[in-house]
């Protein structure tokens, strides 16, 4: 028990220093801004040089995610099945994929899985 706490403890700690020194290390001059900006061969720039993002694109983008984690944790289900009880493997599964057929009809339900809008 001990050790298990002092292991804890000590990831904690190095996760914490790690943290920190990206947050210093990452900060940002307003010298900077300057380069950031678009140069057009010493003559203002005509427009944005920035394109707006979708929010439609990003949405998709996370919901591709979430399913391929899915099937990510579905793979192994079939590999454990001679390994495990059949009663436990079977309640399991049909829990865990209850839960993603209602993700998916919260999602359909909300319009997320529109394409043409």
């Amino acid at each position: 028990m001990f050790s298990m706490l002092s292991m804890c403890t000590i990831i904690m700690i190095i996760t914490t220093v790690v943290m920190l020194l990206a947050s210093i290390l990452s900060k940002k001059s307003l010298a900077d801004r300057e380069k950031s900006s678009p140069f057009e061969c010493g003559f203002d720039p005509k427009s944005s040089s920035r394109l707006p993002f979708s929010l439609r694109f990003f949405l998709i983008t996370i919901i591709f995610l979430i399913f391929d984690v899915e099937i990510a944790l579905i793979l192994p289900m079939i590999l454990i099945i001679n390994y495990s009880n059949l009663l436990m493997w079977s309640l399991t599964s049909i829990i865990f994929i209850i839960i993603l057929l209602f993700g998916l009809y919260h999602e359909w339900n909300q319009g997320m899985l529109d394409w043409t809008n």
